[in-house]
């Protein structure tokens, strides 16, 4: 990259995702197939592993599960100015990068997410991301969210606040987001938008995961923990 061009890892914690990770990492292959792509991987028994492998050398194998753990042990072995974290199932658009790499040009930026919406949505999917990520963007002007399924930040400011919380199984994200903001600007694109699958909401009901969310962030809010012990994935 130029000189004064910052430079960009990515960090794709994964298990059991072999429906899913070979679509992102071809994506991510064909906007720029120089970028720095780190999988760390849960301890799959299903092909995620080998997929990986076939666009990436660094590809990790973790004993311990844990969303923070891997993406905080991605996010060390990182050598990119600014790290994009991404689960497995996203799809970014053709121009995430230069928009995502555009909101660093200022210094004092530290992090920057976008909207998030499902892919092939019904009409209550549709509805509800739509309002949700207009309540994460006027709410970021208090209060900056992320979302871990798609959230940048530089690397800098991100091993300055000792990266996720390890110990928390869910909204790591947004606890993280909080911390980072004190050093630094969380910007919203509201001119960016991930796809993300809706397997959760379509195998657990709509309604129990939204209560999962809002029961956890508000524990988080009140006593800095969440209600959820684990957070288990859904394939």
């Amino acid at each position: 990259m130029g000189k004064n061009r910052l430079s960009a890892s990515i960090v794709i914690p994964a298990l059991q995702e072999e429906k899913y990770i070979g679509n992102l990492l071809s994506k991510i292959v064909s906007i720029n197939p120089n970028l720095e792509i780190i999988v760390v991987d849960g301890g799959s028994t299903d092909n995620t592993v080998n997929i990986a492998r076939k666009f990436t050398e660094k590809v990790y194998v973790l004993k311990e599960r844990g969303i923070g753990k891997a993406r905080n042990y991605g996010a060390h072995r990182a050598s990119g100015d600014i790290i994009f974290f991404m689960d497995a199932d996203v799809e970014p658009p053709q121009d995430f990068l230069e928009k995502t790499l555009s909101a660093f040009k200022r210094s004092d930026t530290v992090g920057v997410t976008c909207n998030i919406m499902p892919k092939d949505p019904s009409l209550c999917e549709l509805a509800f991301f739509k309002f949700y990520n207009l309540l994460l963007y006027i709410v970021s002007f208090l209060k900056p969210h992320s979302q871990g399924k798609f959230f940048a930040v530089k690397r800098e400011a991100f091993l300055k606040i000792g990266g996720f919380n390890e110990n928390l199984p869910c909204v790591e994200d947004h606890e993280m987001a909080f911390r980072l903001s004190k050093v630094g600007r969380v910007v919203f694109l509201r001119n960016l938008t991930v796809y993300e699958s809706m397997r959760r909401f379509r195998k657990e009901g709509f309604l129990k995961v939204l209560k999962s969310w809002i029961i956890n962030y508000i524990s988080l809010i009140l006593y800095g923990r969440t209600v959820s012990k684990s957070w288990e994935p859904v394939r």
